[in-house]
């Protein structure tokens, strides 16, 4: 270990950070942990590559002629394999137990054939210390199902090994990793419809196309592995290498999957392994009979139970837990072709606190003392090791609310490895001012601050809105922006309302301010882009049935001219489910936009972001990130006539997104094929002299409650930038549905016109440049 003590010496993260080696002696002890847990498993297992692939060795599998079986139970006196194959009878299928508490038996093919049969029945049944003999569904099976005809019927274990015929092969490569992740957040089940849970291959089919046009790159979905409990909404999970049979088979998963690859998309996997369900019946905790920590996947007492939760807590520094969880993570890597993970409630897995009570000021001793749980960040440590290892273009996300730094510096230098923490402060700043303050109340500077406060040598994903408002309670922004009149006030054919137009207009540079400030990738969650809400209400109290589809609309459907409301009663549950109206249709278009103008400017991923205007009296906020200059006036009627803004380079700044277009829902007051010149401001290269500290600056229309990005017209190359406006005409016109009008319109910059082709999917826009050559 001289080699080990010789190598942490000095680490990387102290030249980043020079505060950091008041903790030294924590780091120290952390990546000594680290080397030697890493060292230990390379000396007995052969290296975290081959420990990984535990699912091959656990669980049930084919080899040479045989089915084996293998499952980690110390706790267990005796043990069999029960299922279909033997009519529930283990007598003649007893299990042998090694050392370690590994139980494993194996079992001749019968005529060539495997006995036990794809997609039977199977527990494994054991007798523990009490005398008492128990079913319980394996710990590694890859497929669980319930009887939904039979209310709160447990789970059964399925054995899934398809012939060869029925196996889904993988057609398309992964994408290669954008330099900056545009992501949308997805629940399967939830993303159709109807009154029922949604499968895999229909959103393969149906929603993965539109996510595409919306020029997101990135999809992370929600509720992957099986949990029995459908309200948890995939955060409880029971069964951690089965997917959610509630939308199909692991087959149609892997369908999902390839035709995202298909479109370009990346796929992100919601992965929980800050804790698991407390259901005994169905998930790993059945394998708790009291035994001692050494022996469960948990920590016994008041450690191993998340009391806000209600579940239980991983014993990370188990030698098997560690096998079990790195194994997991592969197996939906290699399996199933996922790009990358977002680790759900990585800081319950940072503190002996979780988090519990505990408000995070910045003080570096409340990241690094006797509260830090060194054995999950071993883990973790570990687990972006060998993710990125398997996979370099790997992207790996953490849920962190506290803020740890070099939670995101690579494990090497180290940090825990992970390549992105969700900006978690920035949903909760809007939901304070949505719900506290009036709109003149509203602070630019703490605006400002909220978005732009994140340790700088560390990625970030923005987002506006997190995914608990809209299906665990709360409200979206939409609607606590108009709350009661998304009911009545949605359609075109009627004159919007103060309180619509103001509640469109503040939706769009909500999440557009978050995109371009926020962070260094940006998040959205289904339904947010069109500004929908969809909530269940069960009469019982209890927010979703878990044998009841939790079905809801949430993805924009064009063809109704006024909002419609479908009421639909399934015995104990009321669901109001909207069908998407003009209204929405223009906030979708502006989500769309948005992602496009970060395509073509990539924005997200430049260095270069300088905030030069907060001013609080015109409740302006002008800033520049990468080659755009964006403003943002938030006054609730004021319009500025040539107001000043400031810019590093010199030339001609255009329009390239502006949400007043009428396109977007707005007036139309903004001219999109105006040249602004810029003008010297003081000294070159003496700041105090400049404007804003600026060396330049032009001058601009800003109505009220509008954002509007610029950029600068490359003169050699403004023929291949003559799209810029709004975002480089990057719309698909099958998701907008504006009604072409007869004849030609022109609205701003923008020309649409009603032809064959497109009369009716709606307007097709195409860009009007002032330079007749560039037409």
């Amino acid at each position: 270990m001289v080699t080990v003590v010789e190598e942490v010496d000095h680490l990387p993260i102290y030249d980043l950070d020079p505060k950091l080696e008041e903790f030294k002696d924590h780091f120290n002890y952390r990546i000594k942990r680290y080397l030697e847990q890493k060292c230990l498993i390379e000396k007995h297992e052969g290296g975290l590559e081959e420990f990984s692939k535990g699912y091959l060795k656990f669980g049930i599998n084919t080899v040479d002629g045989a089915t084996i079986y293998r499952e980690w139970a110390p706790a267990a006196q005796e043990a069999q394999l029960i299922g279909e194959f033997n009519n529930w009878n283990g007598a003649k299928h007893k299990m042998e137990k090694d050392k370690f508490g590994i139980w494993s038996i194996k079992i001749s093919h019968v005529n060539g054939k495997p006995a036990i049969p794809h997609n039977s029945k199977v527990k494994f049944r054991f007798r523990h210390g009490g005398g008492a003999w128990v079913d319980r569904i394996p710990a590694w099976i890859r497929y669980a199902t319930f009887d939904a005809s039979k209310f709160g019927a447990p789970y059964d274990g399925v054995h899934w090994d398809p012939p060869a015929c029925e196996r889904y092969v993988f057609k398309h490569p992964r994408p290669p990793k954008p330099d900056a992740p545009r992501i949308y957040e997805a629940h399967v089940g939830m993303s159709g419809e109807e009154p029922e849970v949604s499968t895999y291959r229909e959103f393969a089919d149906n929603v993965l196309p539109r996510i595409r046009a919306n020029n997101y790159n990135t999809v992370q979905l929600m509720a992957i592995m099986e949990h029995s409990y459908y309200a948890s909404f995939g955060y409880h999970v029971t069964n951690f290498f089965a997917v959610s049979s509630r939308s199909g088979t692991p087959e149609d998963l892997k369908y999902l999957v390839d035709k995202a690859h298909s479109l370009g998309l990346r796929v992100l996997m919601d992965v929980v392994h800050s804790h698991a369900s407390n259901n005994v019946t169905d998930g790993l905790n059945g394998y708790d009979v009291g035994q001692n920590t050494h022996e469960s996947y948990f920590h016994t007492g008041d450690r191993g139970y998340h009391k806000l939760w209600d579940s239980r807590l991983f014993n990370y520094a188990n030698w098997e837990v560690l096998r079990f969880l790195l194994s997991n993570l592969r197996y939906w890597m290699d399996e199933f072709m996922f790009d990358g993970f977002r680790f759900d409630g990585v800081t319950s897995m940072l503190y002996h606190h979780h988090g519990i009570n505990k408000g995070f000021t910045g003080n570096y001793k409340e990241y690094f003392s006797l509260d830090t749980d060194v054995d999950a960040i071993v883990y973790m440590m570990l687990a972006n090791h060998l993710m990125h290892k398997l996979l370099p273009e790997a992207t790996i996300v953490a849920e962190d609310v506290s803020g740890m730094p070099v939670l995101c510096r690579p494990v090497d230098e180290g940090g825990v490895g992970f390549d992105f923490r969700l900006a978690m402060a920035i949903p909760d700043r809007w939901i304070d001012y949505l719900k506290n303050k009036e709109d003149r109340k509203w602070s630019m500077g703490e605006i400002v601050q909220t978005l732009t406060n994140r340790r700088y040598t560390e990625k970030c994903i923005a987002y506006a809105e997190s995914h608990d408002q809209s299906i665990v309670g709360d409200k979206t922004i939409a609607f606590l922006l108009m709350d009661k009149e998304m009911y009545t006030g949605m359609s075109d054919l009627q004159p919007a309302s103060p309180t619509i137009n103001r509640g469109i207009a503040l939706q769009k540079m909500i999440h557009f301010i978050t995109m371009a400030l926020g962070g260094d990738g940006y998040l959205n969650f289904m339904g947010n882009e069109n500004g929908l809400t969809f909530q269940e209400k069960a009469t019982t109290g209890a927010m979703i049935n878990a044998d009841v589809s939790g079905a809801l609309s949430t993805l924009i459907t064009f063809g109704t001219r006024s909002c419609l409301i479908k009421l639909c009663n399934l015995s104990h549950l009321t669901y109001l489910i909207f069908n998407c109206t003009n209204i929405e249709q223009y906030m979708n278009a502006f989500d769309q936009a948005m992602n496009a103008l970060e395509e073509e400017f990539s924005f997200l991923s430049s260095s270069k972001q300088i905030v030069s205007d907060m001013n609080e009296k015109d409740k302006v906020i002008v800033f520049e990130r990468g080659d755009l200059v964006f403003v943002f006036n938030f006054h609730p009627n004021k319009t500025y006539k040539s107001y000043k803004v400031g810019c590093d380079l010199p030339g001609k700044y255009r329009v390239a997104l502006d949400s007043d277009a009428l396109v977007f829902g707005g007036h139309g007051r903004v001219g999109h094929d105006v040249d602004h010149f810029t003008s010297p401001e003081g000294m070159p290269g003496v700041p105090e002299t400049n404007f804003n500290n600026r060396p330049n600056s032009f001058k601009v229309l800003s109505p009220p409650r509008t954002c509007v990005a610029y950029y600068r017209v490359d003169e050699d190359c403004e023929e291949l930038r003559r799209e810029g406006a709004v975002a480089s005409g990057k719309i698909v016109t099958e998701y907008i549905d504006v009604e072409a009008t007869g004849g030609e319109t022109i609205y701003g910059g923008w020309k649409g016109s009603e032809k064959e082709d497109c009369g009716k999917k709606g307007m097709k826009f195409v860009f009007r440049s002032s330079d007749e050559d560039c037409k």
